[in-house]
């Protein structure tokens, strides 16, 4: 006698654990799966649950987009070397223009792209995108303005800002309240710096400028808890290299680093900041060789992965270098075939808070 087949049925709340520790690919394609899964892996709930337990596994993602071409290039940070190559099977609804736009920073799996007047969060794991009101006071003078991107963790709330180094005006939005709101006591006065792009490290968002007051470079810190300005001095010859456009802040490991490229544009050295907040603790750690790179292109560091190797780009996205943690060079490849903007970024499911779309 033919026996008779039993289906199994796991518990919901063993299915919910198991959806947790996937990644955000395989999360997208299993809403297809049934109407329960989709409701259940599009609550906002379920995203940031699912974000916060997977912190150590993260993928992270490099991508280049291109606003000429609209291409569209992403490759896992983690798994590049391996058999992950770029894909340009992302969704990208921006409004065309002839005016590129810059990529100011990403978190929390979302991109902040401006083009003035227009601003735009974009998640490209999702697909969902926000267009942000800009600010009146950004319209005045757009180009004498810093901008940054980052997470209130005790808000709950993703923060933009934009910093003018000429009036010292700064003005952050609230995405509960919908609106750009002034924060008082900045007054810093800078000279005009080469990086309008803010870098997000301990929760806080970090400038390179030179201060007027002081007569030397220094790190601009905006705190996003506390909402306060200020500044790291950085009484350091870094080697008698100069802080200028071919230089930057960025991650090594942990550690809030500095990069900057030398003079015959054949090396990079790395200096890292090893107390945090301590003009002094600045030391030169690696120094990169970048000569094979043609003289018509610039590079810089973009981000170190997991078992400590760096990858590094070229400022239009054509090329991808991978070094060892000890700075030796491992391997190179073709990314972006148009000029591009590129970021790293980190997937996600997340959306925004107060938005009901």
């Amino acid at each position: 006698m033919e026996k008779k087949k039993t289906s199994v049925h796991l518990p919901h709340d063993l299915i919910i654990l198991i959806l947790l520790r996937l990644p955000v690919k395989y999360l997208i394609r299993f809403k297809c799966v049934c109407k329960s899964w989709f409701s259940l892996i599009s609550e906002p709930h379920f995203a940031k649950s699912q974000f916060q337990f997977t912190t150590a596994t993260h993928t992270r993602r490099i991508i280049g987009l291109s606003s000429l071409s609209h291409e569209i290039r992403s490759i896992d940070v983690d798994a590049w070397l391996n058999d992950d190559l770029p894909s340009a099977n992302l969704n990208f609804l921006l409004p065309k223009s002839y005016f590129p736009f810059e990529i100011i920073g990403s978190c929390g799996g979302f991109l902040f792209l401006y083009r003035f007047p227009d601003i735009y969060l974009w998640n490209p794991s999702t697909g969902f995108k926000k267009q942000i009101p800009v600010s009146s006071f950004d319209s005045n003078k757009p180009h004498d303005n810093l901008y940054g991107f980052g997470y209130d963790q005790s808000r709950d709330d993703y923060v933009l800002v934009v910093f003018s180094h000429v009036s010292s005006h700064l003005e952050v939005f609230s995405f509960p309240d919908n609106t750009w709101k002034e924060i008082e006591g900045t007054n810093f006065a800078y000279a005009d710096p080469s990086h309008r792009k803010g870098f997000l490290f301990n929760e806080a968002i970090h400038w390179l400028a030179w201060s007027c007051d002081l007569n030397l470079d220094v790190i601009i810190v905006f705190d996003l808890i506390k909402r306060k300005l200020i500044e790291i001095p950085l009484q350091n010859d870094f080697g008698g290299l100069t802080l200028d456009a071919d230089s930057g802040l960025w991650v090594f490991g942990e550690t809030l680093s500095i990069w900057i490229l030398t003079s015959d544009g054949e090396r990079i050295e790395i200096w890292v900041l090893k107390e945090y907040k301590v003009h002094s603790s600045w030391n030169k750690t690696l120094v990169l060789s970048v000569d094979f790179i043609p003289d018509n292109l610039n590079v810089s560091p973009m981000y170190s992965t997991k078992n400590g190797e760096i990858i590094i780009v070229t400022t239009d996205g054509s090329i991808l270098v991978k070094y060892n943690s000890k700075g030796q060079l491992l391997e190179h490849q073709s990314f972006c075939n148009a000029p591009s903007k590129v970021v790293m970024y980190t997937e996600s499911l997340l959306s925004l808070p107060g938005d009901n779309e």
